[in-house]
């Protein structure tokens, strides 16, 4: 049994680290002509990682922190289209786009809002721009089983799509009319069984832990159902309630959210829930089975860790495409513009739809390389640190080392001079672990409204 006592002392705003530094640190100080020389100059022989942004959605999920338009109108999707295929254009001017791609993926929004027809014709035109997809490419696309169908199934499996992810979220009632996402278990089963039917390599559920009325009885009762669809990997995400950024998670009567010990219930027991059905842990919030390629890349030391969360295919050049989609080179981050007015403006323009970005120093590439390890691995190699940055890590880290004081002292994280790891119940605060060795976070500690609670 978890101390709660001790545990939800350590609930506090902070990062995901889906990016270091995060999304906060992107600024227009990172000038487009600088990007542009940046993307141009790209290593020809670093593989490509394709991000495409399709953002409609019929109505909002109050949960929902994604960048979404509301919309039940044709013509808008049309219009985007045409902007997708326009803004490949331009960027097929500045970049090398003969490379290797080894993973697309299809976020949104719900990316299969758009028609059979609809999304063959956008992965045609993706094609024809980047014609160098590997055979073992890994293909993906984010699902809502509400809004999935036999023709869009056949056409992702016809292109290459070998792994999909749906959102679940929670299966109780009382839970899904709270977050305005009435999802059945029948429909969902009904999109598993398409997904298997059309021979996805891997199919992925999404739940979400935290929402208004949950208790640990009724997300038991969730797990339940969820297990018997048998996916291959679970993520199970802490719900980030960040109404001051999104206005629908206004809607979310907060005086019906669980409590940090409840939502610790919930999470101990789904770690030993899903350990106990043949899973195991991958990073903060991820499962997969035993045979998984995620644990093949824990062995060599390459899980890697992006905006789309845990995957096998590092080094690689993330490209982004759409509306508010982000970039990741080696050095450097950028985003395309949010408002979809200045998008399509900038398009219009000839421009590609940057909008920001932020160039990484050498400090923010050590600490992004601690980060990620610790995020992604749970541990970090301190000697194989030392040896890739010539440098003295307890020197280097002496104030961070002094912060994970507390959490040695109460058995969630081994150190020595050779490694930092955490324990199994340390990893439930890996946030908490691997901010201390963030730079920025002084800046914003003194602002709550800034992160959603790492507990």
């Amino acid at each position: 049994m978890l101390d709660f006592e001790k545990f939800t002392k350590y609930s506090k705003p902070g990062p995901r680290y889906t990016s270091y530094p995060t999304a906060l640190e992107f600024s227009d100080s990172y000038q487009y002509t600088e990007y542009i020389t940046k993307i141009e100059n790209q290593d020809s022989s670093r593989p490509i990682s394709l991000y495409f942004h399709l953002p409609f959605c019929r109505s909002a999920c109050y949960f929902c922190g994604c960048n979404v338009v509301f919309t039940s109108k044709e013509d808008k999707m049309i219009r985007y289209m045409d902007y997708l295929k326009r803004e490949l254009e331009i960027l097929s001017k500045h970049l090398d786009c003969n490379r290797e791609v080894i993973q697309m993926h299809f976020g949104g929004g719900t990316p299969t809002f758009f028609s059979a027809d609809q999304l063959k014709e956008i992965i045609e035109n993706i094609k024809s721009y980047f014609p160098n997809f590997v055979a073992e490419a890994e293909i993906s696309c984010e699902i809502d089983p509400r809004h999935i169908d036999e023709d869009q199934m056949r056409v992702m499996s016809e292109s290459g799509f070998n792994r999909v992810s749906f959102g679940i979220q929670d299966f109780n009632e009382k839970v899904q009319i709270a977050v305005h996402r009435v999802q059945p278990y029948e429909i969902t089963k009904k999109a598993m069984d398409l997904a298997r039917k059309y021979n996805m390599v891997s199919v992925n559920v999404d739940l979400i832990y935290g929402l208004p009325f949950q208790t640990l009885e009724t997300f038991k009762e969730t797990l339940a159902l969820a297990i018997t669809l048998n996916p291959d990997r679970f993520a199970v995400f802490n719900y980030a309630h960040v109404p001051w950024l999104k206005k629908t998670m206004r809607k979310i009567d907060e005086t019906t959210l669980p409590l940090p010990d409840e939502k610790l219930n919930i999470m101990q027991y789904t770690i030993d829930f899903l350990t106990s059905n043949g899973y195991k842990m991958v990073g903060m919030d991820h499962f997969a089975k035993p045979e998984d390629e995620l644990f093949k890349a824990i062995k060599k030391g390459e899980l890697h860790r992006n905006f789309q969360g845990y995957t096998t295919k590092g080094g690689a050049d993330l490209i982004g495409v759409g509306l508010t989609s982000i970039g990741e080179g080696i050095d450097s981050y950028n985003q395309n513009f949010k408002m979809m007015n200045e998008y399509e403006e900038a398009i219009d323009a000839g421009r590609l739809p940057f909008e920001r970005g932020v160039v990484l120093t050498q400090d923010d590439l050590i600490r992004q390389f601690v980060i990620m390890e610790l995020m992604s691995n749970f541990k970090l190699d301190i000697k194989r640190f030392e040896k890739l940055f010539n440098i003295e890590f307890k020197t280097y880290f002496a104030d961070a080392i002094v912060a994970l004081e507390p959490f040695v002292a109460e058995n969630l994280l081994s150190m020595d001079n050779e490694h930092i790891e955490c324990s199994e119940t340390g990893t439930l605060l890996i946030r908490n672990i691997a901010m201390p060795f963030d730079a920025y976070m002084h800046q914003h500690s003194a602002n709550k409204k800034t992160f959603s609670k790492t507990v």
